[in-house]
Formats: structure tokens, sequence, C-alpha cells
């Protein structure tokens, strides 16, 4: 009696990873739904982000695909830069960790921030919008 008692709280967890586990399974199956429409995109546990062309829309992932969207023209961006913690950083070869994220400047004075778990991952995702921003001011020149 004594033993399963021990057992109890054990089982209890087993039963909570494997929701959890499910539940950001449906998450991933979502996203894979929702990025056919795009170009590049990435999902972490905080975003879903896709690029179609010059623009890219963002959503924060949920089991029925992405929630609060927001859509920005790669037009109307006059900065883009990588924060950790709110702050820019300043040497991109080194990326301390904390929060991670994508801060986008419209021509508006909106600053959009797009939240990254990887900062790999986010660098990445910088210099590609980079190149595209690049390639839009060279395409309008």
């Amino acid at each position: 009696m004594e033993r399963g008692l021990l057992w109890l709280p054990l089982l209890a967890v087993f039963i909570g990873l494997a929701w959890a586990g499910w539940h950001e399974y449906q998450k991933v199956q979502a996203y894979e739904t929702w990025a056919t429409d795009f170009d590049r995109s990435k999902y972490d546990i905080q975003s879903m982000l896709g690029q179609r062309g010059n623009e890219i829309t963002w959503g924060r992932p949920t089991r029925r695909g992405p929630v609060a969207i927001t859509t920005l023209s790669l037009q109307v961006v006059t900065e883009l830069r990588l924060e950790i913690d709110g702050l820019p950083v300043a040497d991109e070869g080194q990326v301390p960790r904390g929060d991670v994220a994508l801060a986008l400047t419209t021509a508006s004075g909106e600053t959009h921030r797009i939240p990254f778990t990887d900062s790999d991952l986010a660098q990445r995702w910088e210099k590609a919008l980079h190149q595209s921003l690049q390639a839009l001011k060279s395409a309008s020149a």
C-alpha cells in the first residue's frame, strides 16, 4: 500500500508530461499546415514566422494555428535589428543569452518585436531579412 502511494505522484508526472507532449505536437502540426503558404518559415514555442516575397507574417502558436497574427510589408520597414532583453546587439558574432527578438521599426515609428528562443536562428533570420531589404532598396533605386 505504501509503495503504491509513493508511485502515485510519479504516475501523475508522467501523465502531465504526456499531455504536454501531445499539446506541443498539435501545435507543430498546426504550424506545418500554416507554413505551406510561405517561402521561408520558422516555428518555436514563442512564435511562428513566415516570409512570402516582401511580406512577413508572425503570430503566437496554438493547437488551432497562430493567433495574434501580424503581417508587415518589408517596404515599410526602416530598421531591422536583433535585440537581447530589449537592448540592441552590438557585436553580432557573440550573442549573449536572454530574451531574443527581432525588432522591426516602420516608417510610422512603430516597433514590432518577433520573439525567438534560439539566438542562432534569430541571427540567420536577421541576415535573411537584411538581404531582402537590400534587394528591395536596389530594385526601387
